[in-house]
């Protein structure tokens, strides 16, 4: 064979070919699925991106930034830009000694109070950095409120017209609701769950299944009014006695009964979650456990339920988060009333009878309370309106810390089966 001379490698051609007809080829149906699920995925982090961001920014100016709420006072004579006395109306709310007021609107002149007198106040004027100048009678007050991070986590006095900014009341209230819900809920959806997937026929399943999901579907508002028109007069029937001086025990709105109707809305999602949870534990094990003399209730319990843990984990979690979110129930059966209170070892605590750790009393939750507001004639930049997202990013940040909780419990006690 001459030098130079190209040599025919047929192995080599047939692999050539192979390659060729195992390599990828543009479909065009394909691409636009594909692009379409990544635009889906992209806005979704966007959108929980964006939330977060106006969220935070606005819950950081409640506490960074000075708020100012309308005195409904206003000064009865015109003021010139060299006086200290003014002379104020009598009604709105009282002034006191070292508040900072304003007048002007949101960029009008500051003051400090020196001393309040009978129908006057002096002042000290052109306070942070602004201009003392004439001001025409009739000029309103405006009061600065600085709220601190601490206070919101310790007080027990939600009244932010009166300057009480602790959280307390609201969280209690929205744990107790949860907690009830929850002693509702999990059981009733777990065993609901083990009988779908242990117990019952094809049959039955597709019986209950779709009557479950009647209940997921059911407006949250309907529930509402549910929990007061039934479940809070059985309560009042079944626990108000007076012989044993029970008469006021469970008020028209309580906490309770919000709690127990909470609690079957979520029934649906603990039992679907918990039940698909269950059939995915491979039939090898139950028939395993079979073998080995197990019952039908030994098996489910002690071989099919550790193996699913993760998953009914999980569902409980979710199940939870729902719990704190809701928002219409609450808002219709468990009242407005804030529940405020004082911590026993201030002078003249409350009992628990008269803390939101009562669950036959009336309180309003975190959501209840943003619904009540934000639904309301409050205006736009009032103290009322500010506070719902220092609120919202509490409720934020306890559904964030309950999935964090859930992946670690899911991952410590994933099962892997081949």
């Amino acid at each position: 064979m001459a030098v130079g001379t190209p040599v025919f490698d047929a192995k080599s051609a047939e692999r050539t070919d192979i390659a060729l007809a195992l390599k990828k080829k543009p479909r065009l149906g394909e691409s636009i699925i594909q692009g379409f699920l990544l635009l889906c995925g992209v806005l979704s982090i966007i959108t929980t991106v964006g939330i977060v961001v106006i969220l935070g920014n606005e819950s950081l100016n409640f506490f960074r930034n000075t708020l100012w709420e309308d005195t409904n006072k206003h000064v009865v004579a015109a003021v010139a830009n060299d006086t200290a006395r003014l002379q104020i109306s009598e009604s709105g709310n009282q002034l006191s000694v070292g508040d900072i007021v304003r007048l002007g609107g949101e960029k009008g002149e500051q003051m400090e109070i020196i001393d309040v007198q009978d129908g006057s106040i002096i002042v000290k004027r052109g306070m942070n950095d602004t201009a003392a100048v004439f001001h025409p009678d009739g000029s309103s007050f405006s009061r600065a409120i600085d709220i601190s991070v601490r206070e919101v986590l310790t007080g027990s006095r939600w009244q932010p017209q009166l300057r009480q900014f602790g959280m307390w009341p609201l969280i209690l209230a929205t744990l107790m609701t949860s907690v009830i819900a929850m002693c509702v809920a999990l059981p009733l959806g777990l065993a609901t769950a083990i009988y779908l997937s242990e117990y019952a026929s094809r049959r039955s399943r597709n019986i209950l299944k779709p009557i479950l999901e009647v209940l997921a579907g059911i407006p949250t508002v309907v529930y509402g009014y549910f929990a007061l028109t039934f479940i809070t007069p059985l309560l009042r029937g079944l626990l108000n006695r007076p012989s044993l001086g029970w008469e006021n025990l469970v008020g028209v709105f309580n906490m309770a009964s919000a709690g127990i109707v909470v609690g079957i809305l979520i029934i649906p999602l603990v039992s679907s979650m918990s039940e698909d949870a269950l059939s995915a534990v491979p039939s090898s094990l139950r028939q395993a456990a079979y073998g080995l003399g197990a019952t039908k209730l030994e098996t489910a319990t002690r071989v099919v339920l550790p193996g699913a843990l993760s998953g009914i984990t999980a569902a409980f979690v979710v199940a939870i988060s729902r719990a704190i979110g809701e928002t219409m129930i609450v808002a219709i059966a468990a009242g407005a009333s804030t529940g405020n209170f004082d911590w026993p070892w201030q002078e003249g605590g409350s009992t628990l009878a008269d803390t939101p750790l009562n669950p036959f009393m009336a309180a309003e939750t975190m959501t209840g309370h943003i619904v009540r507001i934000s639904g309301g004639d409050i205006s736009y930049q009032s103290i009322d309106y500010q506070s719902i997202f220092a609120i919202g990013l509490f409720l934020f940040l306890m559904t964030l810390v309950l999935n964090i909780i859930s992946r670690r419990i899911v991952a410590r006690f994933r099962e892997v089966y081949d």
